[in-house]
């Protein structure tokens, strides 16, 4: 039975912590059944594979971005995020950074089938694993974005100019999102991420997306490793 009280941010079974071992070891998924190797378990032992993880998160992140004329990814971000499908921390970050950012791109006046544009940021999204930012150095956030650009200026291995851009807004976003250190926040690193891209697609491609005035976050008290005042997000009172 899944905890709904503490799934948001820890086992979607039973609400404990998760940890994560030095050495990847073959688990069994508590939902589905699959065997695969990870490094991330709940202290009771349970496992849950990333696409058991975010399954329903996908079909929110649809709904949500094909029926919105927002021109403002952060906006469509928290909409998407609103619902108890899309937990705290997951690899769902990993698509929902760069379906945003379409859709507002896609509302701003870019050229693009968005429909066909969030099944493409979906299929790569998904190829990002969950932990990705801790056993690799590059959030997930971060590479969203960059797909975003490449679905969005349709960038393949042999482009010229959009396959240089697509590599500097990226590392321009992990810059970002690694000046504020850890533990991890899928929220606050896809929101920096965002920014960071809507900035850059403006000066490159004259598409402005909107941004708050100021993003606040308001899902602090769900992240026990919340960073409180050391994040640029959080509720100054």
């Amino acid at each position: 039975m899944v905890n709904t009280e503490n799934a948001k941010t820890g086992c979607l079974i039973c609400g404990e912590d998760i940890i994560y071992l030095e050495k990847a070891e073959l688990m069994k998924c508590a939902v589905c059944g699959k065997e695969e190797k990870s490094t991330a378990v709940c202290r009771n032992g349970h496992y849950i594979c990333d696409a058991c993880h975010a399954d329903a998160a996908y079909a929110r992140i649809k709904y949500v971005c094909l029926n919105t004329d927002s021109k403002n990814p952060v906006e469509i971000l928290e909409e998407i995020a609103a619902s108890p499908s899309v937990h705290t921390h997951g690899p769902e970050y990993h698509v929902i950074v760069a379906a945003s950012l379409l859709t507002a791109y896609h509302n701003a006046g870019g050229d693009i089938d968005l429909q066909a544009a969030l099944d493409a940021a979906e299929m790569r999204g998904k190829k990002i694993p969950g932990s990705f930012c801790g056993l690799a150095g590059s959030c997930g956030a971060g590479l969203s974005a960059g797909i975003f650009l490449s679905v969005a200026l349709k960038t393949t291995p042999l482009s010229k100019e959009n396959w240089g851009l697509g590599m500097q807004l990226t590392s321009e976003c992990l810059a970002e999102i690694g000046k504020t250190g850890g533990p991890r926040c899928c929220r606050r690193d896809s929101c920096t991420a965002i920014k960071t891209a809507v900035r850059f697609v403006a000066v490159h491609t004259g598409i402005c997306m909107e941004l708050p005035e100021k993003i606040l976050c308001s899902h602090s008290d769900e992240n026990r490793e919340c960073l409180k005042e050391k994040c640029p997000y959080f509720p100054r009172k």
